[in-house]
């Protein structure tokens, strides 16, 4: 089994959130923060919470990305509590049985985004389509032998009918360091 755990390789989450997620919590997607409010209205961070952010939990912080882990049955248990507990204490849920029910949902979403090699990394980008938030998830794996000029490649978890992209990590460091 594989669930995704936050992770911060640089400092930008902590001043592009409202909250930044620590390094090696759970995750989930975290749309359903965005259910009572109207995307458009969003500004500053909140807006780029909405449009990139993965929630980590406890905190209930945001990460632009979380890395694929092997996780046992005892982690998921786990990761299923903790994040009932925040719905029931900081968003409503009605009873303890009711906020469970919703953390398994959230968790089987986000380990149904894990069927990739553990250490992949995942991206959310959303859109508002037709009255509807739009997610569209990206993989960021390692760099491979063939290709060792290129840190990550982007690609689509799913087919979507958006280009692959690239960055090329090496070169963005010598940017800032020269």
């Amino acid at each position: 089994m594989k669930l995704l755990r936050t992770i911060r390789l640089d400092a930008s989450d902590t001043f592009a959130f409202p909250a930044a997620a620590e390094p090696g919590e759970w995750a989930v997607s975290g749309t359903f923060v965005f259910s009572d409010v109207e995307p458009a209205a969003l500004k500053g961070k909140q807006r780029v919470a909405f449009r990139s952010g993965l929630l980590g939990f406890p905190s209930l912080g945001w990460s632009t990305l979380a890395q694929v882990v092997e996780a046992t049955a005892e982690d998921r248990r786990a990761a299923r509590d903790a994040l009932a507990h925040c719905l029931l204490a900081r968003f409503g849920a009605p009873d303890l049985a009711a906020a469970c029910e919703a953390a398994d949902e959230e968790i089987e979403f986000a380990a149904s985004l894990c069927e990739h090699p553990p250490n992949t990394l995942i991206a959310v980008h959303r859109t508002v389509r037709v009255s509807a938030i739009h997610e569209a998830f990206r993989t960021l794996r390692p760099r491979d032998v063939d290709r060792r000029w290129r840190a990550f490649s982007f690609l689509d978890a799913k087919a979507e009918d958006e280009p692959i992209e690239t960055v090329d990590l090496a070169k963005l460091t010598q940017r800032e360091n020269g």
